[in-house]
């Protein structure tokens, strides 16, 4: 792929792209947009089309994409879009900034589109990128910008997703049969397709910082480079998008669900994050060489901030039934909301050192939506700091064992009973944007709650 005699890779322009058609080294444009699962949603459009229309006008898409559970299906109670509206159209526009080259992908590129009305006039309020975009905005404002990164465990499977569904999701072949967690050798086993995934995300302009084997058979974590908010949820969307599509072009499957059997050690989706005083690479997180405390006024604020009202936001860091399973004592998953630095039985643990001072969030598994979660934190956060919110004292020791510590929500139930109840929540996204995920929630636990299981089953179809 050419221009100039150059191979052109990763990052490129609109004026690249349009070259690139002509040449005929691209031929399909992909125009993604992120769905409330977290879901790439979009269209393939032809070079032809690229060529004879302007590609920054965007292209239509139904509404309902931003209003279905994971079976795609529609649900009447979305204020947004319904049967009584029609189930319009919106436009996705696309963010130039993230136009790439796809290695794995012969001849394409992809871009990422924001969710507008449908004559392009307003931005959607409820789509996710839009949200973040609208948490960015508010630390800006404030003389900040978010800078974040994701850590990202999954299970990998010899098995492709056709198969394992045939299969019914049981007896599942993991790619690997010992625990992995740093264990090099165990890791070898999978690299050929490790590397390729490392590599091929390298040439897209995904930075990745290492890989390493994770706690339980087949299961490996990818930890991806420190970036500005958006651009470190981009890359976290299109990692796993792309990880799944590397995965079926070599007959293997990945899961990032939180917790994919009872024994089995569940997948976390660690945040770092800290704040750079705007225009800057000063971190507004650390208090200087003078100080006592290293953190800053504002990073105790901010940290305070999200303490208070992670049960408020829960419903961002863990947004399914089955994310609530992951959340255990003794299993590198946290279940207390409390900051310490360096320890990883608390649910914040803060880290690093002089200007990379910083806390990681492991509260997030696998499954969250990163342009979801990462707006609760920032604003949770820059709540903290506008109400100069007092950060708690640092938990000292295990905390599995202290009763007395806040607790994460134990369901998806008590989740949406306090994003229901929380007067935080709708000043800091708006109401209409928590109405609309407290409808999807409450969808989802619907569902859940009217399907009987094998388990019940087998407990009570002969004993009750």
């Amino acid at each position: 792929m050419n221009t100039n005699g150059k191979k052109v890779t990763g990052d490129i322009t609109k004026d690249q792209l349009i070259e690139l058609v002509k040449s005929e080294d691209i031929d399909t444009i992909i125009m993604g947009f992120c769905d409330m699962q977290g879901r790439l949603m979009g269209k393939r459009v032809t070079g032809e089309f690229i060529l004879e229309n302007d590609i920054s006008e965007g292209t239509h898409f139904c509404n309902y994409l931003l209003g279905t559970n994971f079976t795609m299906d529609t649900n009447e109670n979305f204020e947004f879009m319904n049967w009584d509206k029609g189930y319009g159209d919106y436009l996705a526009v696309p963010d130039l900034n993230t136009l790439k080259v796809i290695p794995w992908l012969e001849k394409t590129a992809i871009v990422f589109c924001d969710v507008y009305t449908v004559d392009g006039s307003e931005p959607i309020c409820i789509a996710p990128r839009n949200i973040l975009k609208n948490q960015i905005e508010k630390a800006e404002k404030l003389g900040f910008s978010p800078h974040m990164a994701s850590e990202l465990e999954f299970y990998l499977f010899n098995q492709s997703f056709a198969e394992i569904d045939k299969k019914g999701y049981d007896n599942l072949e993991t790619a690997g049969h010992l625990n992995e967690d740093y264990n090099l050798l165990q890791g070898s086993k999978n690299e050929p397709l490790y590397q390729r995934i490392r590599n091929q995300m390298h040439l897209m302009g995904i930075q990745i910082e290492s890989s390493k084997g994770e706690a339980y058979k087949g299961q490996h974590e990818i930890n991806l480079k420190y970036a500005d908010a958006l651009k470190a949820a981009d890359q976290h969307i299109m990692f796993k998008h792309g990880m799944k599509e590397i995965c079926i072009q070599n007959e293997k499957a990945v899961t990032f669900m939180a917790k994919p059997y009872e024994e089995w050690t569940g997948s976390s989706g660690h945040i770092h994050l800290s704040l750079m005083e705007k225009g800057t690479k000063n971190n507004a997180f650390y208090a200087g060489e003078d100080a006592v405390d290293p953190k800053s006024e504002t990073m105790q604020h901010f940290l305070a901030g999200i303490i208070k009202y992670t049960k408020d936001f829960a419903l961002l860091f863990a947004p399914y039934v089955n994310s609530y399973k992951r959340f255990a004592p003794n299993t590198w998953a946290p279940v207390s909301i409390a900051w310490s630095k360096d320890n990883r039985s608390a649910g914040y643990r803060v880290v690093g050192d002089g200007n990379s001072l910083r806390f990681e969030s492991r509260i997030s598994g696998a499954d969250m939506n990163p342009y979801l979660a990462y707006s609760a934190l920032i604003g949770a956060g820059l709540y903290g700091i506008e109400h100069k919110i007092e950060l708690p004292d640092e938990l000292v020791g295990n905390a599995y064992e202290q009763e007395d510590i806040d607790r994460i929500p134990s369901s998806l139930h008590e989740a949406i009973w306090n994003w229901k109840n929380s007067d935080v929540v709708k000043e800091v996204l708006g109401e209409d944007v928590a109405k609309h995920y407290l409808e999807a929630a409450r969808s989802e636990q619907n569902e859940f709650d009217s399907f009987v299981t094998t388990w019940e089953r087998s407990r009570y179809f002969e004993q009750s």
